[in-house]
């Protein structure tokens, strides 16, 4: 058989090969990861930028642009479909979703960027001819051109209900959050219209780097020294990076004696190693310690005071990246894989225990952007009896006078008090301890006893935590 029906259909035109754009083949690449394999985007991209810049495919513009592409578009994910919607004329369900990759990165770059109309369209549909073909690249140019003919603003007009007529759903169109993380975060914040507004907005905002000095390892001081470095806001061990400053570039990272760590996770670890004890003060646990970060920063302070870290992750591979986080530690510690619900280790064997439980991570959406879709309200169901499970253990895992922090890294009503509450309700022998008093200088900490922190007051991510004390 001829092999003609593979050559290009004659149009009277010379057949032109597609040109391949590196940055935009990347950024698909990403989110195709995203999508296919439920990755995530900040763990897929940096191998990726890392790959591209061994071949000299990148530079450091277009790492920026790729990242931009990739985490801009995802943060926009409901805007953007919502917008695509009224320009296909078939439900957005019905497209094949490395199309609609295509398409939402098209959308970023007319609607989210100061990429040129003609270029964004452009460039879209080589990238469409490059990873799909040409037929469906005549697709996305059509698709394309009807985004184009209008402004984000204007777009978001058409397609968002008055905030009148349905406040959840005008919020969840302006600012790209499914309506039920809208209503949940509503829930958690209380008050008006210009919190949860200027929350969301918050979500969709890139986030700060933000590295932590080791105790014992690294200090403020030479972290500071390095280029675009300002210090942290409330930990005394934080420093930020500002835009564009890499985190790989720096010897104290390389060497692991800093990290990268969310001042919010540092500001929970530091309020239970200060919280207030009454006798020994030797034994610590990080009862769910994966994937290191509090760990790392609780086994230095821990070294500090001649005390010993017990570090334990249920998963194996999880339990690996606790070891090599604490790797170089000034003093003794142990890894172990464990489940923190059926411990090993005997009831009552140390004076601090801290479970930072799994959790929807409603609280991380501007570092994990996707996770604001990838959840679901029944999400909530599935975590609640590991989180009470855990937060028991831990209770029973210090002896009396020992203190215990409940953590998580969402701000949802249900992972966060309704745990707390229902646990306590259960058993006698513990008592809340006031933890605003433990994060001197931070601000709207709230009524307490418990702190909930939130990306747009504090600047770090919606960590909540509740410390309590043993009592018998």
């Amino acid at each position: 058989m001829s092999d003609t029906s593979r050559r290009p259909r004659r149009t009277g035109k010379p057949y032109r090969r597609p040109k391949k754009d590196p940055v935009r083949v990347l950024a698909f690449d990403a989110l195709r990861a995203v999508d296919e394999r439920d990755a995530y985007a900040n763990l897929v991209l940096p191998p990726l930028l890392r790959k591209a810049r061994e071949k000299g495919d990148f530079d450091g513009r277009d790492a920026a642009l790729a990242t931009e592409l990739v985490y801009g578009t995802l943060r926009r994910q409901g805007t953007y479909d919502a917008i695509l919607a009224e320009c296909v004329d078939r439900p957005l369900r019905e497209v094949d979703p490395p199309v609609l990759d295509v398409l939402s990165l098209g959308t970023h770059q007319l609607l989210g960027t100061r990429i040129p109309t003609h270029a964004a369209v452009s460039a879209s549909v080589e990238l469409a001819r490059v990873v799909l073909g040409d037929g469906r690249a005549k697709f996305v140019n059509a698709v394309l051109r009807k985004v184009a003919q209008d402004d984000l603003d204007g777009w978001i007009q058409r397609v968002a209900p008055p905030y009148d007529d349905d406040p959840e759903d005008h919020l969840a169109v302006v600012h790209s959050h499914p309506r039920w993380v809208v209503s949940a975060l509503w829930d958690s914040l209380g008050g008006g219209r210009a919190g949860i507004e200027r929350l969301l907005e918050a979500d969709n905002e890139r986030p700060e780097v933000t590295l932590v000095a080791r105790p014992g390892r690294a200090t403020t001081e030479e972290l500071l020294g390095e280029e675009a470095a300002v210090a942290g806001r409330w930990s005394p061990y934080a420093v930020r990076l500002a835009e564009g400053g890499e985190p790989g570039a720096i010897e104290a990272v390389r060497e692991g004696r800093a990290g990268v760590q969310d001042e919010g996770s540092q500001l929970v670890a530091l309020a239970l190693a200060n919280a207030p004890l009454d006798g020994p003060d030797e034994k610590w646990l990080d009862g769910c310690a994966g994937p290191g970060g509090k760990a790392a920063l609780l086994a230095a302070l821990a070294a500090e005071r001649g005390a010993v870290l017990l570090a334990s992750e249920k998963q194996p591979h999880r339990a690996g990246l606790v070891a090599k986080a604490l790797h170089g530690n000034p003093g003794p510690y142990q890894v172990i894989a464990a489940d923190g619900t059926r411990p090993p280790w005997r009831a009552g064997s140390f004076d601090r225990a801290l479970v930072d439980v799994p959790c929807t991570g409603l609280g991380a959406l501007r570092r994990r952007p996707e996770a604001r879709w990838r959840r679901r309200p029944e999400d909530l169901d599935g975590f609640a009896p590991l989180q009470r499970g855990l937060l028991r253990s831990a209770i029973d895992s210090v002896r009396v006078g020992g203190v215990v922090g409940y953590a998580t890294c969402s701000p949802h009503l249900a992972e966060t008090r309704a745990v707390v509450d229902d646990v306590l309700k259960q058993r006698g022998d513990v008592e809340l301890i006031d933890a605003r008093e433990l994060l001197a200088g931070v601000p709207e900490l709230g009524e307490g006893p418990d702190v909930q922190l939130w990306p747009h007051v504090h600047g770090t991510d919606a960590m909540y935590l509740a410390l309590m004390r043993r009592t018998g």
